[in-house]
């Protein structure tokens, strides 16, 4: 029977694409001669690369022209197969989506999203799954509401400008045309499980990753808190305690509230759910080896990030099949890669101790990484 290895990583930002790492380590595996099957599943967290990752696993690409951050058109994408739909945050109101050094965050919104959100429920989606990762937006979420039909306005009636900024003027919600989703299951994707407020909320973790100087998290505190308790009052909170303070509410700049309290949406961590609709499983059937990695494994990994999802699902196998990891950096402990499920990780900062021409040149020592694999395991 042919071995198998599957090679499952995520992107090495700024580097190189999911795909192209999968590519790049079947390379160097056949180097160093490994002749047998190597089968790439690209896998993201829910961050950028989500949708990527979704066709990747055979879902059709559906783009569109929605409002992107600051308003402007931007072309998007999501992902759709048999009712299911991929979508991406980062797509509509990602912080790629801005010039360098033109941040935005008080009026960065994540209407652009419940665009996308629409356009998959009009192709027939019954299912979404809403990757949350990367946003340049503080909103709460309210831009998404807004598309679905929602009026958020100030005490004279006036509508609201987009973005957080302006969230402490709320003075009503009008959700009288906000449109009933109640047919669609929303999945939260996601490995964030901040909640919408206080000292480990969006505003003050995240606000300043997005350009918010300190008076501006205080500013989108203020409004965040409006907004909260506003919409719900609006839509009531469910048994056992108020959305916002619900892990993950604080994703994205709050969009977690939204998506948990207006869509009904449930949090599942981001790497499970994509490794789910790629039929990550099955893939394992017969393999030798699993190859995952991403840019650099630290101690964000262990908290939930791709490589330490594919160790986990690797080890919960039937049997179990070995995981080592491909790297940019990494700044774990032997102890800590095993804890996780990671055998070794092979780093680019090995071969190649200059951190630019390491990121310029990742494609070519990537496959020298992947010969030392396939000499050390599969030999």
């Amino acid at each position: 029977m042919t071995e198998r290895v599957v090679v499952a990583s995520d992107k090495f930002k700024g580097s190189l694409a999911a795909s192209e790492v999968a590519a790049r380590v079947a390379a160097g595996l056949a180097h160093g001669g490994f002749s047998g099957e190597v089968v790439g599943v690209p896998v993201a967290d829910g961050g950028d690369g989500t949708v990527d990752a979704a066709v990747a696993a055979g879902y059709r690409r559906v783009a569109l022209g929605v409002r992107g951050p600051v308003g402007k058109p931007v072309t998007a994408s999501f992902a759709l197969r048999d009712q299911t739909a991929v979508i991406e945050a980062a797509q509509a109101c990602g912080l790629a989506l801005l010039p360098p050094g033109e941040l935005a965050p008080l009026t960065a919104t994540t209407r652009g999203v419940g665009e996308l959100i629409l356009a998959a429920v009009r192709m027939g989606a019954k299912r979404v799954v809403l990757g949350v990762g990367g946003s340049a937006t503080t909103d709460g979420g309210a831009g998404l509401v807004q598309a679905l039909g929602a009026r958020l306005v100030d005490g004279s009636g006036y509508e609201l400008p987009p973005g957080g900024g302006t969230l402490a003027r709320l003075g009503k919600l009008d959700l009288s045309r906000l449109r009933d989703l109640s047919g669609v299951e929303f999945l939260l994707a996601s490995d964030v499980d901040n909640p919408l407020l206080g000292p480990n909320g969006a505003a003050a973790v995240y606000g300043p990753q997005k350009g918010a100087s300190p008076d501006d998290v205080k500013t989108l505190e203020a409004g965040l808190e409006r907004w909260a308790d506003l919409a719900e009052d609006a839509v009531g909170s469910p048994a056992g305690g108020r959305v916002r303070d619900a892990p993950g509410a604080g994703a994205a700049g709050g969009l977690g509230f939204a998506a948990l309290l207006f869509l009904g949406a449930r949090m599942r961590p981001g790497i499970e759910l994509l490794l789910e609709l790629a039929s990550f499983g099955a893939r394992l059937d017969g393999a030798r080896l699993v190859i995952t990695g991403e840019g650099s494994l630290d101690e964000q990994t262990l908290r939930g990030k791709a490589p330490a999802g594919v160790a986990r699902a690797a080890a919960a196998h039937e049997p179990p099949v070995p995981v080592v990891a491909v790297a940019g950096r990494s700044t774990l402990t032997a102890d800590q890669l095993s804890a996780s499920g990671i055998a070794a990780a092979y780093t680019l900062t090995e071969i190649e101790p200059d951190a630019d021409r390491s990121m310029t040149e990742a494609g070519p020592l990537v496959e020298r990484l992947a010969e030392r694999i396939a000499a050390d395991w599969l030999r």
